[in-house]
């Protein structure tokens, strides 16, 4: 997954024994630019696992971004 998102930074830990926790930063400031909470998903992650991973974190980019939220000036 984190090449999937390079360049932008990716990490993912276990938040439950059943949810996920990820979070898309920057790189260069270790600044968390989104933080996704309770993805479903098992231990050991299926290729469906990380499909559905990835579409949750990049929907919810897509929202902020959409929002202004990455919007500096």
């Amino acid at each position: 997954m984190k090449q999937h998102f390079h360049p932008l930074g990716f990490d993912a830990t276990m938040q439950t024994p059943h949810t996920l926790l990820a979070r898309v930063f920057d790189p260069a400031t270790d600044e968390t630019l989104l933080t996704v909470t309770g993805i479903p998903c098992a231990k050991q992650l299926s290729e469906d696992d990380v499909e559905r991973i990835i579409r949750a974190v990049e929907s919810d980019l897509e929202l902020v971004t959409r929002n202004g939220a990455f919007n500096r000036t």
